[in-house]
């Protein structure tokens, strides 16, 4: 069963808890980054991104970026722009997008739970980036922006949180520049605090909805730690790591989309004729058309809009990752099409989250930077489920969840 854990969360102000919270560090380069904090000292990227302090040319895993990363957040410490709560809490971050809100419980979660797969994943992880983020947690001693998780949802818990939210004032509440509304409850009300652990103890596993390779590296440095200290007892804070936990009826997932540089050699008449043999085609001319249903994609080509909709018997319903909208458009398409093999690697393909709409596939292909787009239709969070309760793997580029959670509001110290 899932584990939760309050904890003594590090916090900024009411004050500067919108200035001080960010996007988080994998949602914009280093170049993006320095834009968005100037003139903001506040500004958590200046921990998370700790390079934009640095001169431009300096490769951002530079062991000097680490080392300012722990010099920022001693620095964030003693300002007192981050003061450490008292007492173990958990808290209630709820965020509101185009008149939705979702409300999450922030608490720390199990790193047995991770090694014993209670938490279970979707995606696969790369070394690169999750030594990344393990270097970062060691400097810092510290999960400085929290993971991403979902669960089953529990109508009690839902109730619990419902109640407290509507008997309580935020101790933050604003709006981002994105349009975004945030909203933190700390609970103070230790019934009501063990209430929701009871009530989560009860639930079989959790779901990493984003962020995997800070998942695997907050889980992998508290396993070093373990060994470090061969005598803990599993109640010290590094057992443990920072996530925030929402049911997973509230949760929306967006679309997730492609970008191809070129035909493969094929001429846009041999392409078309490639795709009539696995799609039916309906074109859509210049408007922009939005897929509708599970294996129907949206094609933009050479100024036009397609329609293409999957022919019976080229994909596989009873299998959870051959369902995929994405698996089907990779094996027809871009693998039998267009040679590509490797998603990771194929520097002919880019992808971009349906937060930015299709004008964004229209805008890069009508540049000639791009030769075609493809949209596709949302994965399903019953679609993600089945896929981690069956150990699968989903493709590369897969899921977009939004909104995306803002780093800064609660940090979990590691001693």
């Amino acid at each position: 069963m899932a584990s939760l854990k309050a904890f003594k969360g590090l916090r900024p102000s009411a004050a500067i808890a919108g200035k001080l919270a960010s996007r988080p560090y994998d949602v914009l380069n280093s170049k993006e980054a320095r834009v968005e904090a100037r003139g903001n000292p506040y500004s958590l990227l200046h921990i998370i991104k700790p390079e934009i302090d640095l001169p431009d040319e300096m490769d951002e895993h530079d062991p000097q970026v680490y080392e300012k990363a722990r010099e920022n957040f001693a620095a964030f410490r003693k300002n007192g722009w981050l003061v450490q709560d008292d007492q173990e809490r958990l808290y209630i971050y709820a965020q509101t997008m185009h008149g939705k809100t979702q409300y999450g419980i922030v608490g720390c979660a199990g790193v047995d739970d991770y090694l014993n797969g209670i938490i279970k994943k979707h995606e696969l992880t790369r070394h690169e980036k999750e030594e990344d983020r393990m270097k970062h947690v060691r400097i810092t001693n510290a999960n400085m922006e929290p993971v991403f998780f979902t669960y089953p949802a529990v109508k009690e818990i839902d109730d619990v949180v419902a109640s407290y939210v509507k008997s309580h004032k935020p101790v933050y509440d604003f709006e981002a520049a994105d349009g975004i509304g945030h909203h933190f409850w700390v609970i103070e009300d230790e019934p009501i605090r063990d209430r929701i652990i009871d009530l989560f103890a009860k639930i079989p596993f959790t779901y990493v909805a984003d962020g995997h390779h800070r998942t695997a590296a907050a889980a992998l440095v508290g396993n070093e730690k373990r060994k470090q200290n061969p005598g803990y007892t599993g109640n010290e804070e590094f057992n443990y790591f920072l996530a925030v936990h929402f049911p997973d009826n509230q949760l929306t997932i967006i679309d997730y989309n492609r970008l191809v540089a070129n035909l493969n050699g094929l001429s846009s008449e041999e392409f078309m004729k490639k795709l009539g043999e696995v799609f039916k085609i309906e074109p859509k001319g210049g408007s922009i058309y939005k897929p509708d249903r599970l294996h129907n994609f949206s094609m933009y080509l050479g100024g036009s809009w397609y329609s293409l909709t999957a022919k019976p018997g080229t994909y596989d319903d009873s299998d959870p990752i051959g369902i995929l909208d994405v698996t089907i458009l990779s094996r027809l398409v871009l693998d039998n099409i267009l040679g590509i093999k490797d998603l990771r690697a194929d520097k002919r393909i880019d992808f971009v989250g349906g937060i930015r709409g299709l004008g964004e596939l229209v805008k890069r292909v009508d540049s000639g930077e791009m030769k075609v787009a493809f949209a596709l239709y949302p994965v399903s969070m019953r679609q993600l489920i089945d896929i981690a309760d069956t150990g699968n793997i989903m493709p590369p580029k897969t899921t977009w969840f939004e909104p995306k959670l803002r780093s800064g509001l609660v940090v979990h110290l590691l001693d």
